[in-house]
């Protein structure tokens, strides 16, 4: 079955030959060398590169493995490449399974990294270099730090709704449901039942993305870490923070004090999680005030499917599974997203004005754009419309704001004009912003 990645193939097209590194980056098997050594190959050749001038490494592989050591593979693309002419393109895949190797002239110094084989590389004026890591060895943090401003990152998220309906049709209500529960992992597509399909999510936390977070990160308390994992694919689109992980933590495991998880501990085990983007972390935005506060957030997980796996496929609460997905289906258009706060003057029971903070799901800021949403699985009476619209009408703008919803088929604009519109609808309709 073949997987469009359109949106990614465009990027690449995009960077080509602009000198820099192309670093493709992205929760494990969640299409990235598909993208670069499938599609984008493909792309090249129906546009004329010959095949001899696509230079492909695959690290992870036994025909390969010399080219770990940085100054090998730098010695044998200059040898392909010679005297040559026309452009050429090097894929290397896995480059986190590169080695660190002796200055040759000076043995006691900085070791040889692929970092250094990669800067080398580009300097050729003939060659175009592209990368893919995956997070054991090689996470976000390290390509900004390594490359410092000579790279292009392209990253690769688990399939939108979109390209999932596109790859599997059919009736669309039945293809979300299955989306909801199973996520966008693209091999997911090709499990033959439900039972495969939960087995390959379940073994992607404990065989893939664990070890290599205990291994990249040197973790001694690999219980801590499921744990928070736990907490926070119970928790996704409730706000927490590292203290409340923390404490409940202590609490489930019973600690004494001595014993006892520092938040420390568990805010550096979390920022793990989110290098190796496994969780994304929403900040809160004052709207009127423009400052962001620094806690408690909302932490949404990379892919549905993940997250309902690590519980067991149990919790399937729609109103925070919806909004995980539209929160993914925005960074996925590459848009940048903050939870809004407004703030209303109302009185309580005893008739006593009281300031109350009143919460937009999502900021969303793209390309000069500025929209409010809010994902409502169902506004069945009027407390729930008053609990949605109304932070809507505090913002003191008049920016666009659109109520995504469940309960819905056709969009249409209420008085005040916000946009409510169906889920199926939104996540299929990229032309909103």
């Amino acid at each position: 079955m073949e997987i469009k990645r359109d949106s990614y193939l465009k990027q690449l097209i995009g960077y080509a030959w602009d000198g820099q590194v192309k670093v493709i980056t992205g929760v494990r098997r969640c299409g990235k060398s598909y993208l670069l050594r499938t599609l984008y190959k493909n792309y090249l050749l129906e546009n004329g590169v010959k095949e001899d001038h696509i230079i492909v490494i695959e690290l992870d592989l036994a025909k390969d493995i010399r080219y770990r050591n940085p100054l090998e593979l730098t010695a044998y693309v200059k040898e392909r490449i010679g005297d040559k002419e026309g452009q050429f393109y090097l894929f290397v895949d896995e480059i986190q399974m590169s080695d660190e190797v002796p200055n040759p002239y000076n043995p006691s110094g900085k070791p040889i990294t692929f970092y250094d084989a990669l800067n080398d590389l580009k300097t050729l004026s003939n060659l175009d270099v592209y990368v893919t890591g995956s997070n054991s060895r090689m996470l976000s943090s390290d390509i900004l730090t390594e490359f410092r401003g000579r790279s292009d990152e392209v990253r690769v998220h688990p399939l939108s709704f979109a390209e999932y309906y596109a790859a599997v049709g059919g009736d669309k209500a039945d293809a979300f449901d299955n989306y909801a529960f199973y996520g966008g992992m693209p091999l997911i597509l090709s499990r033959p039942d439900d039972e495969a399909r939960m087995a390959y999510l379940k073994a992607l936390f404990t065989e893939v993305y664990i070890k290599d977070i205990v291994e990249r990160k040197k973790i001694t308390r690999i219980d801590v870490l499921s744990d928070i994992l736990d907490l926070l694919c119970s928790s996704v689109g409730s706000l927490t923070n590292p203290n409340n992980v923390a404490n409940a933590i202590n609490s489930m495991q019973k600690l004494k004090s001595k014993d006892q998880i520092a938040p420390n501990t568990v805010k550096s085990y979390m920022a793990h999680l989110e290098d190796a983007f496994l969780f994304s972390e929403c900040k809160r935005y004052d709207v009127k005030g423009k400052s962001y506060f620094e806690y408690p957030n909302k932490y949404y997980c990379e892919d549905i499917g993940l997250r309902n796996a690590r519980i067991g496929f149990r919790q399937q609460e729609m109103t925070h599974i919806m909004e995980n997905i539209i929160y993914n289906e925005l960074v996925i258009r590459r848009a940048s997203v903050d939870i809004g706060i407004v703030y209303s003057n109302d009185k309580d029971e005893k008739g006593k004005q009281k300031r109350i903070a009143r919460e937009i799901d999502f900021v969303v800021s793209k390309g000069g754009k500025k929209v409010y949403i809010q994902s409502a699985y169902a506004m069945e009476n009027p407390e729930k419309i008053n609990t949605e619209m109304r932070p809507f009408s505090l913002t003191g703008d008049s920016f666009p704001k659109i109520v995504v919803r469940h309960d819905v088929r056709k969009r249409w604009y209420d008085d005040n004009g916000v946009l409510n519109i169906g889920v199926i609808d939104f996540l299929l309709d990229d032309s909103l912003f």
